[in-house]
């Protein structure tokens, strides 16, 4: 789960959902993206299951960006609790979205792979949202893209099974030496 390794204060004022995003409302890296509609407290855990629905379906290809990190403490109250003797202790982190932002990007991949992982990750998460494209991004362009990744994908696939028929060859070698010496 996402959260900050250390803050300067332990709880935070609620605070208010106004406006638009300013900041982060484009794509930066990526080709696609997944951008809010609306105001909400995305937690740690639907980020990490959108991210998850997102490589699930895109499996090695590609690259993806989460582009919002929860650095802000939820406090709860134990339960059966009367009113007073203070602020909960923090919970949960969430990260505050406003409209426009940029939540995931995504690169590497084919329009039709991405639309749809972008699609399964955006019902993990607690707000609606919708799907853009960079800008003077042809077809071609994703193509290369997509190609490149299948092949950068395929030199890893052959660097592991080189390395475990590597591994298996000096398993069968020292085999072969400790029966020798033994005989």
């Amino acid at each position: 789960m996402l959260m900050p390794k250390r803050v300067k204060r332990r709880r935070q004022f609620r605070g208010r959902m106004k406006g638009k995003a300013s900041r982060g409302n484009f794509l930066a890296y990526g080709d696609f993206g997944l951008q809010a509609q609306a105001p909400a407290w995305v937690t740690s855990q639907q980020i990490e299951a959108a991210r998850i629905a997102l490589t699930r379906y895109i499996r090695r290809g590609g690259q993806v960006w989460i582009k919002i990190f929860p650095d802000k403490p939820v406090t709860e109250k134990p339960a059966e609790t009367r009113m007073g003797s203070g602020k909960g202790s923090p919970e949960y982190w969430v990260a505050v979205v406003k409209p426009g932002r940029v939540l995931f990007e995504i690169k590497g991949v084919t329009e039709a792979v991405a639309r749809e992982a972008l699609r399964l990750a955006s019902h993990k998460l607690p707000l609606k949202c919708k799907i853009i494209k960079r800008e003077g991004l042809t077809d071609a362009d994703i193509a290369a893209a997509a190609q490149r990744a299948a092949k950068n994908r395929a030199a890893i696939i052959d660097a592991e099974e080189a390395a475990e028929v590597a591994d298996e060859t000096a398993e069968v070698a020292e085999n072969n030496e400790e029966s020798g010496g033994e005989a």
